[in-house]
C-alpha cells in the first residue's frame, strides 16, 4: 500500500477559486452554481447535506468530488452508490457533460432523493440516470464506482461488489479512518488498492481499489 504525495487544499472558498483548481468551463460553472442553487432550495424542505454544507459547497464538496476526474480522466461510465444529494455524481456528470460516451448511475435507496436528483439531472440535461435501488443490487458495468459517506470500508466493498466484479476500479472518497479501514478490509478481501491523499480535505483519503475478490 502506498499513499501519493499530498496535494495542496483550495486556497479559498468560492466558484472562482474552485474554477481555478479543476479547470472547469464557464458552461460547467454555470451548471455546478445552478446545482448548488437548487441544492439550497430542497435542502431547506428535506435537508440532503448537513446545515453547514453550503457554505463550504466549494471547497469541500465541490472540490471533493471533481477530484475524481483527476484521478480517472479517461473514465466516461461512473455508478455513484448511495448518492444522497448528488456527491460525488452529480457533479461528476455535469464535468462530463458533452463527453461523447459519458455516463453516470446515480444509485439511490431513499425515493425522495431520487426526485430532486433526477430534478437536477432534467433540468442541466446531464449524462445521468437514476436509479431508484439499493447499492449491492445493482447489475450496472461501469468503468468507475464510488460512492461517499456511505459506510466503513469493509461494507462498502459488498455494496460494490457486483460493479467491481463486472470490471469497474473503485474510487472511495475517506476521512481520517481510510488506513484503519482498508487494513481492516484486507481480512475479508484480497484488494488492490492504494489510499490517495484528498485536494479537499489534508486528513481526507480516496481508497484507489483497481481489484477487490473475498477472501485473504
Amino acid at each position: 500500500m502506498s499513499v501519493a504525495a499530498r496535494l495542496d487544499p483550495l486556497p479559498a472558498e468560492g466558484p472562482e477559486a474552485f474554477a481555478a483548481a479543476v479547470g472547469a468551463t464557464p458552461a460547467q460553472m454555470a451548471d455546478l452554481v445552478r446545482y448548488r442553487e437548487m441544492l439550497e432550495d430542497w435542502n431547506g424542505r428535506m435537508n440532503l447535506v448537513g446545515p453547514s454544507a453550503m457554505a463550504v459547497f466549494w471547497s469541500r464538496h465541490a472540490l471533493d468530488s471533481a477530484q475524481l476526474i483527476r484521478l480517472a480522466p479517461d473514465a466516461l461510465t461512473w455508478a455513484d452508490l448511495g448518492t444522497g444529494a448528488g456527491l460525488p455524481g452529480l457533479v461528476l456528470a455535469i464535468l462530463l457533460k458533452n463527453r461523447e460516451g459519458a455516463q453516470v448511475h446515480l444509485v439511490e435507496s431513499l425515493a425522495k432523493r431520487c426526485r430532486f436528483l433526477s430534478e437536477v439531472v432534467g433540468e442541466l440535461e446531464l449524462p445521468a440516470t437514476v436509479h431508484n435501488m439499493r447499492a449491492e443490487e445493482g447489475k450496472i458495468a461501469v468503468q468507475m464506482v464510488t460512492a461517499r459517506a456511505v459506510a466503513a470500508l469493509p461494507k462498502l466493498l459488498g455494496f460494490a461488489e457486483p460493479y467491481l466484479k463486472r470490471g469497474a476500479r473503485g474510487l472511495f472518497l475517506k476521512g481520517q479512518a481510510a488506513e484503519s479501514e482498508l487494513a481492516e478490509a484486507r481480512q475479508g478481501w484480497r484488494l488492490d488498492a492504494d489510499l490517495v491523499h484528498s485536494l479537499s480535505d489534508p486528513d481526507g483519503r480516496i481508497v484507489d481499489i483497481r481489484s477487490a475478490k473475498r477472501g485473504r
